[in-house]
């Protein structure tokens, strides 16, 4: 039993080299990306282990002194700490609530359209702005909120107003960030959606319309439902990356006026990483940041395949 087991395995060997070589060219495609990841992803996890260490540049990772989990718990029982998690949490979430159901609303009032060509010029509108950088963004909020020359405050002050800070007021960060997040990438995800929804049996449609669906109720009945697959995936996605706010933006709209309101993750370990060199205690809180967002995503691919019969994997 066991030569013939080792010989069935041999067999089901050639039979994976044999289809290797077959489809080579294929592979070799994938080569480039693999070892992209290699390099930028998972050789840098080697310098995770800093994150128990006391780390020392003269002494290198492994000649640094081993503490064990003395920066996180420095990190657990920092006085920001509560500060930092709810600034991340509240950020992400509230970019979630009202991020996430733009593109799906307006792929499905593009795909209701009938001028091709008016739908082919909003398509490039909306999809623009996700090609304008993270540095332009933010100077160009900057130019627009400015409380002498921005148009806004020029808006306001015509109608009998006062010109407001809106860069420098903490009460303003979440709004400009989540409304400026919208505006860039609402149309990359438009485009996911309108993927999804030209996917849709047209026979559907046509037998709703024999039934005498009117067009709201095809849309309720036929299109959600078509595309709630990808719906639910990116939803996970999403979820799971909810401790993963991006750092460029709310760096660049950081200053000391809102500094209690975007005081996230990301910026809080430049701040102690890169400006404070406490390289261990920056990679910690890092650490605990990817922990997180993985602990988050399982949960959430798990709970999505159990009411939906929808997951990653």
């Amino acid at each position: 039993m066991e030569s013939g087991g080792q010989q069935h395995l041999i067999k089901e060997n050639r039979r994976t080299w044999t289809r290797v070589k077959r489809n080579y060219e294929l592979y070799l495609f994938l080569l480039p990306i693999i070892i992209i990841y290699l390099v930028f992803k998972y050789y840098p996890m080697y310098g995770v282990q800093i994150a128990f260490k006391d780390f020392s540049p003269s002494r290198g990772i492994w000649g640094s002194e081993w503490v064990g989990f003395k920066h996180f718990i420095e990190f657990f029982d920092s006085y920001n700490f509560w500060t930092i998690i709810v600034n991340t949490l509240t950020l992400s979430f509230l970019s979630l609530v009202f991020s996430f159901p733009v593109p799906i609303i307006i792929a499905i009032m593009l795909n209701q359209m009938l001028g091709k060509n008016y739908k082919k010029f909003i398509q490039t509108v909306i999809y623009a702005p996700h090609f304008i950088s993270t540095v332009v963004l933010v100077g160009m909020l900057n130019v627009f909120l400015s409380p002498n020359s921005g148009l806004v405050n020029h808006i306001i002050t015509w109608f009998g107003g006062e010109p407001r800070l809106f860069m420098a007021d903490e009460g303003w960060f979440r709004p400009l960030y989540i409304l400026s997040g919208i505006w860039q990438e609402t149309g990359f995800s438009t485009i996911i959606y309108l993927a999804a929804l030209a996917g849709v049996n047209p026979e559907l449609h046509e037998a709703a319309i024999m039934d005498g669906a009117s067009k709201w109720k095809r849309v309720w009945y036929v299109d959600i439902p078509s595309i709630l697959p990808t719906i639910v995936i990116l939803l996970i996605l999403a979820l799971g990356n909810i401790m993963g706010i991006g750092f460029e933006k709310a760096f660049l709209m950081q200053n000391d006026l809102n500094y209690t309101t975007s005081n996230i993750i990301p910026t809080y370990v430049y701040e102690m990483g890169i400006q404070k060199a406490q390289y261990s205690f920056s990679t910690a809180v890092g650490l605990f940041n990817s922990v997180i967002n993985i602990i988050l995503i399982f949960t959430v691919n798990r709970i999505a395949k159990r009411m939906t019969e929808t997951s990653l994997w």
